[in-house]
């Protein structure tokens, strides 16, 4: 599963976007620097997410919306094809590029 296709599975699960989960994990005080325990908790107590979709989340909370460019174009399961992440919902996304 892509990168983004986790963080549009959170959306269908919760109902919240990327955008939203960022901006509840700072009025948590969440954030740069902050160790992923305690995020991956806050996620499955509240929204009950496992281990790999609270990982997602830690990601974008914590560094933002770029990831490792070393996955984008592949051909593997977790090819993304931005190193870019979509935050506001899937619903709102660009459509992909033709391959």
């Amino acid at each position: 599963m892509s990168f983004q296709s986790y963080l549009d599975n959170i959306e269908t699960k919760t109902g919240l976007t990327p955008r939203q989960f960022i901006e509840l994990a700072h009025e948590r005080g969440f954030g740069p620097g902050t160790k992923a325990t305690p995020i991956i908790q806050w996620l499955a107590e509240d929204y009950g997410l496992g281990r790999g979709h609270a990982m997602a989340l830690v990601h974008v909370i914590t560094k933002g919306d770029q990831i490792s460019s070393k996955h984008v174009g592949s051909t593997g399961a977790h090819s993304d094809v931005s190193d870019r992440l979509w935050l506001d919902g899937k619903d709102t996304k660009p459509a992909e590029p033709r391959q």
